[in-house]
């Protein structure tokens, strides 16, 4: 892919428009309604066309919430940095989504966040917001009731300690030389999923360093002057054989040792953790093309004495502002960072929604697309390889430069989308398709489910670390990425192999004792079950299986009286919301793909959900959705995805037509 590829930022006019297809002329004849979802499925196709970018990619915003902008003012405070302009613009987006009640949530109508909103208050703060505005007394106000700085999550107080807003002595010992584990020890990096291990080797090294940087503000207003609310090692709360009375216990012993480390250990333990940080930056000067580790890897570098004109940390800054979006409205510019990119996940579903939609293999906006995601196969090993030695690499990953770190979805995605717009007769296309293959068979786990990054990545232990109370540190399988990879090997004739037979016996093992499945990446088990039932009949099953038909009966209970499907968010953390919320475009089509799958497109809840679709389109042939579906960290971080509502509707407005016409 070419440089000028690599460093394109944001979705620009195509340089030339695309071809759009010919629709049947109308007549004096025709006289009746169009079909249903017709007009609907023309509009929605043409839109996605008009959202590509001339050289041949899709790509979205990627939306999460406030932490992204506030953390990121104070990396450029931590670092001497911070400007007037982006303080001012970022402080714009942060107001914006404060919320009547004085809270930051981390999705749309969700809850009131405790560490979101004391991190949006510190950046408000920080660009000079009055402490008795009354924006600022009610998010005050609403932090002291729910107990102050002293219950926020670790990261939140590891943020506070890096400018002496909080001890380093008061949050877990994280000892660099954790760096120096072997892959067979218990705890050693690669126990880590790939977005924590990033995340946590930088950690280590500013937690021994232990660096307070000036803020120019105080935060002391933030304290309840309460204990915190977790059970404190050695009280009643805790059971005396326990992981939690172990490692807190081990944690005392851990602080010990940082006041006394053994010097030559600690420095080698420093130098490989610098030079497993610097390895592991990627082309556009990311880590792992994701917000924590890349701030955290900045950080950790610049006090071990990297300046700021290293090329290490002059890459790494610079390739921030790729993710950076900036909104004009009549109250100023809003400035907000996105947490990662999607382009390479953007395109592969557009590909495939397209071609559902009907649009043929030859037109130039899919023989465009083909080529981006030929050039974005990845042929270098990344830390899927500890695991996987003898594999040999292939792959996509999720953005532009994430090469360090193919995933496995995104890889079953690309495999189905190049195989679907029928570009597999080219020699480059073929031979991208049968690496890809090959790496997805070999990076199936030992349980026969898929995970995201890795394979085997289960050990429990690092999740008992008291360090480790947000979002999820390890990737084993899932229902939605094991039922991708089923689904991709079986279109490419790899039905019968072992390896499949696997995955299908995985998704039945893990569907619910209600008929679902566990949505990982999306919201969620309207994700999870619209992911594996299509694989599933792919795979073989027949459809009147009873794995299957438990399916359709749950979706069809929890269908909504408007037509939709919608799961809120609080559904990873409380059973009651499990399938039920506002209707959305996106989950309403994941619960349609799996109908359709299983021919029933032909029943009420199925034209109920197309009708659905067709009346809350946009005139433009988008939809709306400030729902967020995508999932980060289950019960922790989610993403509105905005490709999400243009994209899944389209497949399932063109599986419609398609069963309906017979096709």
């Amino acid at each position: 892919m070419t440089e000028s590829l690599h460093r394109q930022t944001e979705l620009a006019e195509m340089a030339e428009q695309p071809e759009v297809l010919d629709r049947p002329e109308e007549t004096e004849q025709i006289t009746t309604s169009p079909a249903r979802g017709e007009n609907a499925l023309a509009a929605a196709r043409d839109h996605l066309l008009s959202l590509q970018h001339a050289n041949g990619w899709w790509k979205g915003e990627l939306q999460t919430n406030v932490t992204m902008d506030a953390e990121d003012l104070l990396l450029r405070q931590f670092l001497g940095i911070r400007t007037e302009p982006e303080t001012i613009e970022a402080a714009n987006w942060i107001r914006s989504q404060q919320r009547s009640d004085g809270t930051w949530a981390t999705f749309h109508d969700g809850p009131g966040d405790l560490s979101t909103t004391v991190e949006a208050y510190i950046g408000l703060k920080l660009a000079g917001d009055d402490v008795d505005a009354a924006h600022m007394a009610g998010a005050r106000q609403w932090i002291l009731d729910h107990g102050g700085l002293e219950n926020t999550r670790v990261f939140t107080r590891i943020w506070l300690a890096l400018f002496g807003e909080w001890s380093w002595q008061d949050l877990p010992a994280m000892p660099p030389e954790l760096i120096l584990l072997p892959s067979w020890v218990p705890l050693n990096v690669a126990d880590w999923g790939c977005w924590a291990r990033q995340t946590v080797v930088p950690l280590t090294v500013l937690c021994s360093l232990q660096p307070q940087r000036d803020l120019g503000i105080g935060v002391a207003e933030l304290r309840s002057g309460r204990n915190p609310g977790s059970a404190q090692p050695g009280s009643a709360g805790v059971p005396l054989l326990s992981w939690e009375r172990f490692f807190h216990g081990l944690d005392r012993v851990l602080h010990g040792y940082e006041r006394f480390p053994v010097r030559s250990v600690r420095q080698h333990a420093m130098r490989r953790a610098a030079e497993w940080i610097v390895a592991r930056q990627e082309a556009d000067g990311s880590w792992g093309g994701i917000q924590p580790p890349w701030v955290y890897s900045l950080m950790a570098l610049n006090v071990l004495g990297y300046p700021l004109d290293h090329p290490v940390l002059r890459e790494g800054l610079a390739g921030l502002e790729r993710f950076l979006i900036r909104e004009q409205t009549s109250t100023g510019v809003l400035r907000r960072l996105e947490a990662c990119q999607s382009p390479v996940w953007d395109t592969v579903l557009s590909m495939q929604a397209l071609s559902d939609a009907g649009v043929p293999s030859d037109h130039p906006a899919l023989r465009r697309s083909v080529e981006f995601v030929c050039s974005e196969e990845i042929g270098v090993r990344g830390d899927w390889a500890v695991r996987r030695p003898e594999l040999p690499p292939s792959g996509w990953a999720f953005e532009f430069d994430n090469d360090g770190y193919p995933d496995i979805d995104d890889t079953a995605e690309a495999l189905l989308a190049l195989n679907r717009v029928g570009a597999s007769e080219l020699p480059e296309v073929q031979g991208a398709i049968e690496r890809g293959r090959r790496w997805l068979k070999g990076m199936q786990s030992r349980d026969g489910g898929w995970a995201a990054f890795d394979a085997d990545n289960t050990r429990q232990l690092v999740t008992k670390l008291p360090f480790c109370d947000f979002g999820a540190v390890i990737d084993p399988p899932s229902a939605d990425v094991t039922a991708h990879a089923v689904e991709a090997l079986c279109v490419l004739g790899n039905g019968h192999d072992t390896a499949v037979r696997r995955g299908v016996q995985w998704l039945l093992t893990h569907q619910e004792s209600d008929g679902s499945w566990f949505g990982r990446w999306g919201a969620n088990h309207i994700y999870g079950t619209g992911a594996a039932v299509p694989a599933l009949v792919r795979a073989g099953l027949d459809r009147d299986h009873l794995a299957l038909m438990r399916a359709v009966r749950w979706l069809e209970e929890h269908q909504n009286a408007d037509g939709g499907w919608g799961e809120d968010l609080r559904s990873y953390q409380e059973p009651g919301w499990i399938g039920r919320g506002v209707s959305t475009p996106s989950q309403t089509a994941w619960a349609l793909l799996a109908l359709l799958a299983l021919d029933r497109h032909d029943t009420a809840p199925v034209r109920s959900g197309i009708d659905y679709l067709e009346a809350v389109q946009r005139p433009d042939g988008g939809w709306d959705e400030p729902q967020f579906t995508g999932t980060g960290f289950p019960g922790d971080f989610y993403i509105n995805y905005h490709l999400y509502r243009q994209i899944f509707p389209l497949n399932a407005l063109g599986r419609y037509r398609r069963a309906v016409d017979g096709r």
